[in-house]
């Protein structure tokens, strides 16, 4: 009896290493437009509440401190303590170093808008690129809007395309972050009418559900699973794997969710409990 309860103390201990190495992953995709103050709620809430402190990457926009300013506002009306601007690109080593620091502080992370090429192009820096992948592996919440949110996908869509038809090969690709395998992120989806884009890319790519977000709405996913939709109008589901030569599409609204590795709508899990 006594072998078999330190058997199961160390299990226990074990597992809680494990834990604390690797977290709960979590994460917030926004379509574009006008954040859901609910989702920036939550946002803050995964990232410590009143402890929080939300690193803001700008580098998708030419006009970084305004971008930041914007985003600033919308944290701190989420009742945020701390939004910090992360360091400004070009990186030079002063900023390069003020950056790591920044990513190791960090206990939330959030890409604004703008040209996600512009993102990808400094995170050509595989040490950065690593950082920020481990940091959401160990439980830092990651959240992106717009160019934000694609790159979130790997590949992401560069944003070429030909939206008048349906052909993947036509739609540019690069590497972004990843942080859900097989899950391509797709934004500004219905204003913007990119179902085309989204469409032609899983067609070309089944293993990957496609996820198409409107502008005003974003999606909570917790564990890389269990997905929540919050917003104003909808979310396309598009999943090709299994299902020959057709294709399942669910279109979710507001308090509706999705289970990821089931590819199908499912009841909300406890995370998203009154919301």
């Amino acid at each position: 009896m006594l072998i078999k309860s330190k058997i199961c103390v160390l299990v226990v201990t074990v597992a809680t290493a494990i834990f604390a190495t690797y977290g709960q992953q979590r994460l917030m995709v926004v379509g574009g437009g006008n954040r859901p103050v609910e989702a920036t709620r939550k946002f803050v809430e995964w990232s410590g509440g009143p402890k929080s402190r939300i690193l803001v990457i700008t580098w998708a926009t030419a006009e970084e401190d305004s971008s930041f300013e914007g985003t600033q506002k919308v944290f701190l009306a989420a009742n945020a303590p701390v939004v910090e601007h992360a360091a400004t690109r070009p990186l030079n080593p002063e900023k390069r170093a003020k950056l790591i620091a920044q990513i190791k502080d960090a206990t939330g992370i959030y890409f604004g808008g703008g040209d996600q090429n512009r993102i990808m192009d400094v995170l050509r820096d595989d040490e950065l690129l690593k950082m920020i992948r481990a940091k959401y592996a160990a439980g830092t919440p990651v959240g992106g809007t717009s160019a934000g949110a694609a790159v979130l996908s790997d590949p992401m869509m560069t944003g070429e395309a030909d939206l008048k038809i349906l052909d993947g090969s036509k739609v540019g690709l690069r590497v972004g972050l990843g942080l859900i395998p097989e899950i391509m992120w797709d934004q500004h989806f219905l204003i913007r009418q990119r179902h085309n884009r989204l469409f032609g890319f899983v067609m070309q790519n089944p293993k990957y559900l496609g996820v198409g977000i409107d502008e005003a709405n974003a999606v909570l996913v917790t564990n890389n699973r269990d997905l929540r939709v919050v917003g104003t109008t909808a979310v396309m589901f598009i999943d090709g794997r299994d299902h020959k030569e057709a294709m399942m599409v669910n279109v979710l609204k507001n308090g509706m969710c999705y289970d990821l590795k089931k590819r199908k709508p499912s009841g909300c899990a406890k995370e998203f409990a009154g919301m």
